[in-house]
């Protein structure tokens, strides 16, 4: 078992993670609010990723029972890096999109165009998901596109849109916007690209669900109410 023991007679304390952006608001809300606390839940730890794969590696460490984190991310370190894993709730709805330079790219054919700087996570993320599913919706040939893909993290895509060293960028929100603070326009969201597309999820070690149920069920109960706020 790999929780930290307080007293016999107290609940042991959980590690929670969570994505340093939006998409784990809730966390961000019930922390601030003290709502973990107030249900009896004693978080030991709370470390911040800023990459849903960076936040998946982080869960096969055993000090990490508790995470918020982007639905694809959390599919791969369950089918395959074999962590144990389980959905307990989902957090959001969508929460990505595809932010060009306007003077450049006006249309999604425009990507295939030669010299277009394109910006996107590394393979395997949920917006490098979309990066596919734009070439698939919009028949463009991926020949032209994924061999000029800079892959970078989503802050780092927003210093390189502030450079004028990217043209379009694939970015989750709160990256999204900041690319648009930044002169960008949104030229497709995730709600053109992916209908119903599941953003984020609470997911916990199936040890917590064994040996500590109660806990899961306040986790679902927090998160529900921090959603809700």
């Amino acid at each position: 078992m790999c929780f930290a023991q307080g007293k016999s007679d107290e609940t042991p304390t959980i590690g929670m993670a969570v994505e340093f952006m939006d998409h784990a608001a809730c966390a961000y809300v019930a922390r601030d609010k003290g709502w973990f606390k107030e249900q009896g839940l004693r978080v030991s730890s709370y470390e911040s990723y800023v990459t849903g794969m960076a936040l998946a590696a982080a869960l096969a460490r055993g000090n990490i029972q508790v995470a918020y984190i982007c639905l694809v991310p959390a599919i791969n370190v369950f089918a395959n890096g074999k962590v144990p894993i389980r959905i307990i709730a989902g957090t959001h709805k969508y929460g990505y999109g595809v932010v060009v330079n306007p003077h450049k790219v006006k249309s999604a054919n425009d990507l295939e165009r030669p010299g277009v700087r394109i910006g996107c996570v590394r393979e395997g993320g949920p917006v490098d998901l979309l990066l596919h599913k734009t070439i698939e919706k919009y028949n463009l040939d991926p020949g032209k596109i994924l061999g000029k893909v800079q892959r970078m993290n989503p802050p780092a895509q927003v210093l390189a849109i502030r450079m004028h060293r990217l043209d379009a960028a694939f970015l989750p929100e709160q990256w999204a916007t900041m690319a648009e603070d930044a002169g960008f326009k949104m030229l497709l969201t995730a709600q053109d690209l992916w209908p119903q597309m599941q953003g984020s999820v609470l997911v916990v070690k199936e040890e917590l669900i064994k040996g500590h149920p109660q806990i899961v069920k306040r986790l679902v109960k927090v998160t529900q109410k921090a959603t809700c706020w």
